[in-house]
């Protein structure tokens, strides 16, 4: 009820400002946005950021071949709520792959990844019994690929995963990038 309440004010408020389209960095709003408030009456154009980026690239406005990342590996995290809740995979490759950095897939990928444990509510509650925590389990297998830098696209992932260095004493050798620092550190100006 009160996701009803929320969400119908967010419409008529975003409607007041003539809004036709959402970009959010977020695969959770981009979810809600784009797959629930239309049962309210929300109609928008939702975009998550991955995809306004791939697009950018693909219209060749934006140019990433600077020297910065030339050489390092790279592997990318799906976020849940991208990728097997909306079917997202290929944007952030396609961006990843137009670097000149080496990709490397973890071995659970796109809709068989390992979900980092934010989704399930895990960055907000005790850990529950078990070998080891989920986000240890994930981060584990990005570092296994011997990356340099792990990319996501999510902020909830991007807090576990830099959870994860830090519990395997990593955070200091190894990067946890979004997308978008990725593209932001390649442009070549």
């Amino acid at each position: 009820m009160l996701f009803q309440m929320q969400a119908m004010m967010n419409i008529e408020l975003l409607a007041g400002y003539e809004v036709k389209k959402i970009l959010t960095c977020d695969p959770h709003a981009y979810n809600t946005f784009k797959n629930e408030y239309p049962d309210f009456g929300g109609k928008f154009d939702v975009m998550h950021h991955t995809q306004f980026l791939n697009r950018l690239i693909e219209a060749g406005k934006l140019s990433l071949e600077s020297e910065v990342l030339r050489g390092k590996i790279v592997t990318f995290h799906d976020p849940c709520y991208l990728g097997r809740a909306n079917g997202e995979y290929n944007a952030p490759r396609r961006i990843i792959e137009t670097m000149p950095v080496i990709f490397v897939e973890m071995p659970r990928n796109k809709s068989f990844a390992l979900c980092c444990g934010a989704g399930g509510g895990q960055m907000f509650k005790e850990a529950e019994k078990g070998d080891r925590e989920v986000f240890v389990e994930r981060t584990g297998e990005a570092l296994n690929t011997g990356a340099d830098i792990i990319a996501t696209a999510c902020p909830y992932c991007m807090v576990m995963l830099t959870d994860g260095l830090k519990y395997a004493n990593r955070e200091d050798e190894i990067s946890n990038l979004d997308i978008a620092e990725l593209v932001a550190l390649s442009l070549n100006l």
